[in-house]
């Protein structure tokens, strides 16, 4: 089995110091990466997490990890065993060259052996990019923070939100394709019927080649009520079975509630970054609605 090496880099909005903090405080540990968390700040002290929220060490006695490197407000290093495999996670915090007020964290996880598997590079991405999402919620004040049960038989992505827009509105922006290309940011193609496709004309680069994203099918609408769409997967692995998106949309006064439901993924870490995806694409959903102008997203949030 070959290793396993992935690097990420964080941009966050606070000072190297308060990120450090939230990184290697126990309480603040507990409040967006695991259920239960005890640090001991120091070369070879204990940096234990467990719990639901915890991908690979759900019970205490499988809290073994350890400080592998601690510098105050600098880095921070520490073992894991996932799947029976021991890794290194390594932080380095430096100021953000274009802004003194924020951070910018580089990471890297590795395994001298990787995983036993299916996806276990995938795993590993998509578990970095959740924790991105909600320590960057975590130190801009906590809303929009979501914690994962990783042994959760039908692991699911629900948000919700109220526009103040009738449902006739709401329900445009979602098979308008001009007022898709609005809130999403790419072109896109609609067949308003069960079967029909609802088509994101996205490319995106896998494995160095180009590809374009397949359209989406719609599995249930009704007029001013609700759209279902299948979601392949993101990554265009064909092996990975489809997802499924749902908007529900309920009259809430003058206005519209609009409930979302992100399902169908075969393991909770496939949830990856949706949450904090969908909730931002939500907001865009709500101007839109609203007859609001909005700018384009930049990539980064075009999935």
């Amino acid at each position: 089995m070959s290793a396993l090496t992935h690097e990420f880099t964080w941009k966050l909005p606070a000072r190297p110091a308060r990120v450090f903090a939230a990184l290697t405080d126990a309480s603040e540990l507990s409040q967006w990466f695991a259920e239960y968390a005890e640090v001991e700040p120091q070369l070879g002290g204990a940096y234990r997490f467990w719990g639901k929220h915890t991908y690979g060490a759900p019970s205490k006695a499988e809290a073994t990890q350890r400080i592998t490197k601690f510098a105050p407000s600098q880095a921070i290093a520490y073992s894991w065993r996932i799947h029976d495999r021991d890794s290194e996670v390594a932080f380095t915090i430096e100021t953000d060259p274009e802004n003194a007020e924020a951070s910018v964290v580089k990471g890297v996880h590795s395994f001298t052996e990787a995983p036993s598997i299916n996806r276990a590079k995938e795993m590993i991405d998509d578990l970095w990019r959740f924790n991105w999402g909600n320590i960057s919620a975590h130190i801009a004040g906590g809303q929009g923070k979501l914690m994962v049960d990783y042994g959760a038989a039908d692991p699911n992505v629900t948000l919700s939100i109220f526009i103040d827009a009738p449902p006739s509105a709401v329900f445009r922006t979602l098979i308008d394709p001009e007022k898709i290309q609005q809130w999403f940011g790419v072109a896109a193609a609609v067949d308003p019927r069960v079967g029909g496709d609802w088509h994101l004309k996205m490319e995106f680069e896998k494995d160095g080649k180009k590809q374009t994203a397949p359209a989406m099918k719609i599995l249930e609408i009704e007029e001013n009520k609700r759209l279902s769409i299948s979601w392949p997967d993101w990554r265009g692995d064909k092996s990975v079975p489809d997802q499924r998106v749902t908007w529900q949309l309920s009259p809430e006064g003058a206005g519209t509630r609009v409930e979302l439901v992100h399902d169908g993924f075969v393991r909770a870490v496939d949830i990856s970054d949706y949450p904090f995806g969908w909730r931002w694409f939500l907001s865009r959903i709500d101007a839109v609605a609203q007859g609001k102008r909005i700018e384009a997203p930049p990539a980064e949030h075009q999935c």
